[in-house]
C-alpha cells in the first residue's frame, strides 16, 4: 500500500474476490439496493464495498469475519482513495479536514483483520482504509458507540458455539434529505446486519446507529449550518437493534432472505427512532450488549 501522496493504482487491487457469498456455509449473496441509483461493486480483502457515485459513499459493505483467525495487530490509520474510481466520486479527505467528523470504518478494521498468516491479516487490515469505506461520523466517544463497535465480537462469541464465522453487512441510510456539507450530504443513521449459523439455520440480527441531532427543530438547525458553512449539529449516538425489514426500507436494499430469519422475530413496522427516553414496540434501544435479543 502506498500513501495519498503516491497515488496507488488499480494493479493493488488486482485479484481481489471480495465477499464470499458461501462464506457461512448457507448461501448468503450481497443485498441489492430496491432504488434506481447506480452502484459500482468493489471488491477488496475480506469484503466488498457497493458503492454509490451519486452520494460519494457505499450503499453498503459486506464482509467475511472468520472469529478463528482474527488477529490483534496495530492499527495503520492509512487512509487512501480508490484508484479504481474518479477521485471526485469519493468522499476523501477535504470532507474531514478541520472539523470535529471522524472516518468512520464501515467494515471495521478489526472485523477484517484475519487470515491463516499475519501477512494477510495485515493486509486486510490496511486494505479497510479505502475512502470508500469511510462515512462521517461525530467525534464522540460514548455509550451508544462503544455498544456499536462491540455488537461483531458480541455475537461472535455467541455464534462462537456454533460456527465462529459471521457475515457483516453495514452502511449509511443514504437519506435524500441528509444535510449537506462540503459537496456531500451526512448520513446521520447507519446500520448493520449480522448473519450467522446457530443450530445448523442461518439467523440474523439488525441494528441501528442513529447520530440525529437531538434538538427540537432539525430543519431550522441544518439551515442556519448551511448558511453559515458550518458542520451540521449532531448529535449523540443511539444504538438500537430493531427489525431487518425495517432497515430494508430505510436504506432501500433487498434484505428479504435475512428478515426471514431474524432473531427480533419482527415483521416490517415503518417505526422511526423513538424519543431519548422512550421506547417502541419493535425498536429496542441498547443500553448494553446484554439487551441485544438473540431469541426470537
Amino acid at each position: 500500500m502506498t500513501d495519498l501522496a503516491g497515488s496507488p493504482t488499480a494493479q493493488d487491487l488486482e485479484g481481489r474476490t471480495g465477499y464470499d457469498p458461501l462464506f457461512l456455509g448457507p448461501g448468503v449473496p450481497i443485498p441489492t439496493v430496491t432504488t434506481d441509483a447506480a452502484t459500482v461493486l468493489l471488491p477488496y480483502l475480506h469484503y466488498s464495498v457497493l458503492f454509490r457515485p451519486d452520494r460519494r459513499f457505499a450503499a453498503l459493505t459486506a464482509l467475511d469475519l472468520d472469529g478463528g483467525r482474527l488477529q490483534s495487530l496495530e492499527r495503520t490509520d492509512n487512509w487512501l482513495l480508490d484508484p479504481r474510481l474518479a477521485a471526485e466520486l469519493q468522499a476523501g479527505p477535504p470532507v474531514y479536514a478541520h472539523n470535529d467528523l471522524d472516518r468512520g470504518h464501515l467494515v471495521m478494521r478489526a472485523s477484517s483483520t484475519w487470515g491463516d498468516t499475519e501477512e494477510e491479516a495485515r493486509q486486510a487490515e490496511a486494505e479497510t482504509f479505502y475512502f470508500t469505506n469511510a462515512a462521517p461520523q461525530a467525534s464522540m466517544f460514548n455509550q451508544g458507540r462503544e455498544l456499536w463497535l462491540g455488537l461483531e465480537e458480541y455475537l461472535q462469541e455467541h455464534a462462537a458455539t456454533f460456527d465462529r464465522k459471521l457475515a457483516v453487512f453495514a452502511g449509511p441510510v443514504l437519506d435524500p434529505a441528509d444535510p449537506p456539507y462540503r459537496g456531500i450530504q451526512i448520513p446521520l443513521r447507519f446500520w448493520k446486519v449480522v448473519a450467522f449459523v446457530q443450530d445448523g439455520a442461518l439467523a440474523a440480527t439488525g441494528y441501528i446507529l442513529d447520530q440525529t441531532p437531538l434538538v427540537h427543530d432539525l430543519e431550522a438547525a441544518f439551515a442556519e449550518a448551511a448558511a453559515a458553512g458550518t458542520l451540521p449539529p449532531l448529535g449523540a449516538f443511539r444504538t438500537f437493534q430493531v427489525p431487518i425489514a425495517d432497515i430494508a426500507v430505510l436504506a432501500g436494499l433487498d434484505l428479504d432472505q435475512l428478515a426471514l430469519v431474524d432473531r427480533l422475530g419482527a415483521p416490517v413496522t415503518g417505526e422511526e427512532p423513538p424519543p431519548p427516553g422512550r421506547a417502541t414496540a419493535n425498536w429496542v434501544e441498547l443500553g448494553s450488549l446484554e439487551d441485544v435479543r438473540l431469541d426470537a
